[in-house]
């Protein structure tokens, strides 16, 4: 049954767009318009003569386009995740426009002003009516506080909370569809990728999230003299309006006013990579999306990051798994790459254990010969993706998040600094957080976190102990041993035992029959007369229906044991 909360009339628009660009078949083989009633003749359209040539990743992000911000973010999404798509498809939905025009002032003012339940003048002093950039979900203009400091204030566009909403419905239940009626849910469990979708978009809603996510940069960027991110001020940010302060720097790849300024590229492009590394391995929070329109150079070199809405959180035991990855990748350590895939629980059926470590052999004897500043970062995630998505596991979300991370970056630092590889830069960084994790005051770190815990354990111990010698006190204590499967092998034990008994007592029937035939056979050699031979055929008789009655018990006992 379809979720009432549902609008078909926007589940009908999304099957009539995505049937426009030649999806028709792929929704019928999966069932939806079965599921949603309709009529796949008045449904199905042929596709436009301009997309015949058009490849599916081409077409898929046409129509994500098309259907909106939740699907343009979707798709976004989707752009980091070559375990689930080809790597074809992935590249196009890279391609994804997030920009469409802007909505009025009025429009804007109407938000502001519902926000703060004031009048726009009296939150801010100057405010300019066209903005700065528009996208999807909200757009950016440039202002002045009453303090005369100039800020550039983020408005959320007006019902795209409901739409978004609307959109995540329909998509939970095409999800649940999928995964109850296909057999790619059972393998890729989209459900809950669709809830890891929502949480990915709900928080990109909450402006306040973003101006936590500065506050966070800041701190973390204390001792980074050349990397920085623009102040929040909570004063004027809400759910649905971010006020931050505006930093008019030049885009990183700008390269003439770069030039102009007399910016050094290459120092600029070594401290990039070097601070998107430190945010990664040093810190578990990272920018995810360094594009150029993301990142600002001030005058004096300094780098800014922008939109933090986008990012990337890593614990530590996430942290040191990935460091474990990027050690493995650049010392050709197979085993290391691995066990670092199969710590993140991206492998939890271990039956293609094997098949999956010769893959990564080969991989990594891809690029024993290779020097390290030629291996692009890029293409080691994208081939390891694919020997994921061959070998059926699953690349969990930071990780696909990271590979998206250093692909833009590296995509950015070869017209920068064509020279400067970042897995270069990573690599030194990756090797001495690593170790760094074993040292004493991380390990004594570690202990302090868990203090309470340990507390916690030491003070049920006494009891917990004193229990269990009591019930071993018990007459009847008893301990269970549970083995795997044991059932499966109790049966092929009791085939094997019945096998062996129906053989031995075959042999002995043929034995006993063989016996009196061979006493019979003599019997008669010796002339005896017809009483006698007579008597013989009788035990003969006799002896073969006691033979055969044996196998025939023998037989039924088994079938009536089912084993």
């Amino acid at each position: 049954m379809i979720n009432r909360k549902i609008s078909i009339t926007r589940y009908r628009q999304i099957i009539a767009v995505l049937t426009k660009h030649g999806f028709g078949l792929l929704l019928d083989q999966l069932g939806i318009f079965k599921y949603l009633k309709i009529k796949k003749k008045s449904s199905q359209k042929s596709i436009k003569s301009s997309q015949v040539k058009l490849s599916t990743g081409e077409r898929l992000r046409l129509s994500l386009e098309e259907l909106g911000p939740t699907f343009i973010k979707l798709g976004q999404l989707l752009s980091t995740r070559p375990d689930i798509l080809p790597v074809d498809i992935v590249e196009e939905l890279k391609k994804l426009q997030d920009s469409v025009p802007s909505i009025s002032f009025d429009k804007v003012k109407k938000v502001i002003e519902e926000e703060f339940e004031d009048k726009l003048e009296n939150v801010y002093k100057e405010f300019e009516e066209k903005p700065v950039a528009a996208a999807s979900i909200s757009q950016v203009h440039r202002a002045k506080l009453i303090t005369e400091k100039e800020v550039a204030v983020k408005v959320q566009r007006p019902e795209i909370e409901k739409t978004i909403n609307q959109d995540l419905n329909i998509l939970k239940d095409l999800a649940g569809f999928l995964d109850n009626h296909t057999k790619y849910g059972k393998m890729y469990n989209f459900k809950e990728m669709v809830e890891e979708f929502e949480n990915v978009i709900k928080s990109e809603l909450d402006f306040t999230k973003e101006a936590e996510n500065a506050d966070t940069f800041k701190q973390n960027f204390t001792d980074d003299e050349d990397i920085t991110v623009p102040s929040a001020k909570w004063i004027y940010t809400t759910k649905r309006v971010l006020t931050m302060e505006y930093i008019d720097g030049i885009r990183i790849d700008d390269y003439e006013k770069l030039d102009n300024e007399g910016l050094d590229r290459r120092k600029l492009a070594e401290n990039l990579a070097i601070s998107v590394s430190n945010q990664i391995f040093r810190d578990g929070f990272f920018h995810a999306d360094p594009h150029p329109g993301n990142i600002r150079v001030l005058s004096d070199g300094k780098i800014v990051f922008l939109d933090l809405g986008m990012i990337g959180i890593l614990s530590e035991s996430r942290k040191r798994m990935i460091s474990n990855f990027f050690i493995g990748v650049t010392s050709k350590n197979s085993r290391l790459v691995v066990k670092s895939i199969i710590d993140m629980g991206a492998m939890p059926n271990r039956n293609n254990l094997k098949k999956f470590e010769r893959d990564v052999d080969i991989f990594i004897d891809k690029y024993l010969e290779m020097p390290l500043k030629e291996i692009k970062v890029d293409k080691v995630f994208y081939e390891i993706f694919n020997i994921a998505y061959s070998n059926k596991i699953r690349i969990p979300r930071e990780f696909a998040l990271l590979a998206k991370t250093f692909g833009t970056l590296q995509a950015l630092l070869e017209s920068l600094a064509p020279d400067l590889n970042p897995i270069v830069v990573a690599k030194p960084i990756a090797k001495k957080l690593f170790y760094q994790s074993f040292s004493l005051e991380k390990i004594s770190k570690g202990i302090k976190r868990n203090l309470w815990n340990y507390k916690e354990l030491l003070s049920e111990f006494p009891s917990a102990m004193l229990n269990f010698l009591t019930k071993m006190e018990d007459e009847d204590f008893a301990f269970q041993l549970e083995i795997k499967e044991i059932g499966k092998i109790q049966k092929r034990f009791e085939r094997a035992l019945n096998r062996m008994s129906f053989s031995v007592v075959l042999l002995s029937a043929s034995i006993i029959i063989a016996g009196i035939i061979i006493g019979s056979s003599l019997s008669a050699a010796v002339g005896a007369g017809d009483e006698t031979s007579f008597f013989n055929v009788i035990m003969l008789r006799v002896s073969l229906a006691i033979a055969l009655v044996i196998v025939i018990v023998m037989v039924v006992s088994m079938f009536r044991s089912k084993n």
